[in-house]
């Protein structure tokens, strides 16, 4: 007896060694992450676990990660009459994106999800001028997004590569403060369906050539997966 119980307590040694190599080895990671990118330590190990974190997003789903315009409700507001404040201080009217989906998705640099900037990034040059992306930087989630508009945009473009539309950075979630835009997208009186607010940073917003939302994808949602990739073709 004495026997078995010694090499069970042998057992979950090694396991719980292997859990501890595997953490440490994600950390040397990330510390070499940080030498070869513009990063801090919190946001190179946030990049590094978030494979983890998308799993553990995909094993537990919410029934409200994705929320589709399945009847094709038409905005009471046009979307083509919304305006947006660029990272550089220039104003961008939506009235020049007719014909091309947009997509628009609030951002954080310091959340567990900012690894999906280089997924957007992707999904952009994948789909070249037919997509147009705009990101929102926003500190209302956790206040990971404490830094100003220079710095994110220099985040953004040297760890990610970003070339896709970024704004100055607003709040998106309901109040009196709200972005404009997240107003329209969050409220059912004026684009016709949607009453969700952005659940996290990088929640996003899908609006087709027409100007009609058609999806919302929560930030469980990789901009990769297939219900986004199926949404734009």
């Amino acid at each position: 007896m004495h026997s078995t119980q010694l090499n069970k307590a042998l057992l979950i040694r090694r396991k719980i060694m292997r859990v501890l190599l595997a953490i440490l080895a994600v950390c040397v990671m990330a510390l070499i992450l940080v030498k070869k990118r513009e990063m801090t330590y919190k946001q190179s190990l946030l990049r590094a676990f978030y494979p983890v974190i998308m799993a553990a997003g995909k094993m537990f789903p919410s029934k409200k990660a994705i929320q589709e315009n399945k009847h094709n409700a038409i905005p009471a507001t046009s979307f083509y009459t919304l305006k947006a404040i660029a990272n550089n201080g220039d104003t961008v009217d939506f009235s020049q994106f007719k014909g091309q989906k947009v997509l628009l998705v609030n951002t954080a640099s310091d959340c567990g999800y900012t690894r999906q900037y280089e997924e957007l990034e992707k999904l952009y040059q994948q789909f070249g001028g037919k997509l147009v992306i705009m990101g929102f930087p926003s500190n209302d989630f956790k206040e990971q997004e404490k830094a100003g508009d220079d710095t994110i945009a220099n985040f953004c473009k040297r760890n990610y590569g970003i070339t896709f539309l970024l704004a100055k950075k607003s709040e998106v979630i309901k109040g009196t403060g709200q972005n404009p835009v997240f107003t329209w997208l969050s409220d059912a009186s004026q684009n016709g369906w949607c009453s969700q607010e952005p659940v996290w940073n990088f929640s996003k917003y899908l609006v087709n050539e027409d100007g009609v939302l058609t999806h919302f994808f929560a930030q469980t949602v990789s901009p990769m997966d297939k219900p986004v990739l199926n949404a734009l073709h």
